[in-house]
């Protein structure tokens, strides 16, 4: 069983300790867990061009932008779920998870049915964040396992409430019993 972990925070801080945080419990759970941080990726925003529509046999479409999608694509394909991180700018997802969702529709027919799952930090509320990450899953008939939200600014906050490590590491075991 593989977990993916993306975490769409721009800086080393609370969305990653968080996403960390599951998938450790993960781990300990028997998953193999990958954790790719967008903030050293190139990924750019999608053209809406729709090139990636066209559809080969095996129902995935080509992106015409040459960035590090190409790479990541193959490595949402073959984890059995996905858990999506991101800090809550303006109570909505960040810039960077945002384009790369965006940019997930050559393959989006290849994800339905992996279970996913998401966190969501922010320094007064996480607004609709949680609930963007769930319709991203919903649109695509992802299997939703649950998600967790927090409230911290600065970088350490998040880890220095111990209810909080509790409730992620149950998510990360639920994951784990999901693919498993």
């Amino acid at each position: 069983m593989r977990i993916l972990g993306i975490c769409g925070s721009p800086r080393k801080g609370n969305t990653e300790w968080m996403l960390r945080t599951v998938l450790d419990a993960a781990t300990g759970g028997g998953a193999d867990c990958e954790l790719l941080l967008l903030r050293q990726a190139d990924v750019r925003a999608c053209r809406g061009c729709l090139a990636c529509e066209t559809r080969d046999e095996t129902g995935r479409g080509a992106c015409r932008i040459a960035d590090d999608m190409q790479g990541i694509l193959p490595k949402l394909l073959v984890a059995d779920a996905i858990v999506l991180g991101t800090p809550g700018y303006m109570g909505l997802l960040s810039g960077l998870l945002k384009s790369f969702l965006d940019r997930t529709c050559p393959v989006w027919p290849a994800l339905q049915g992996k279970w996913i799952a998401g966190v969501a930090v922010a320094e007064e509320g996480v607004g609709a964040a949680l609930r963007n990450l769930r319709t991203y899953g919903d649109l695509l008939r992802m299997r939703w396992v649950g998600g967790v939200a927090a409230l911290a600014k600065l970088p350490k906050d998040a880890s220095r409430q111990p209810t909080l490590r509790r409730r992620l590491e149950r998510l990360g075991r639920r994951l784990a019993m999901s693919t498993g």
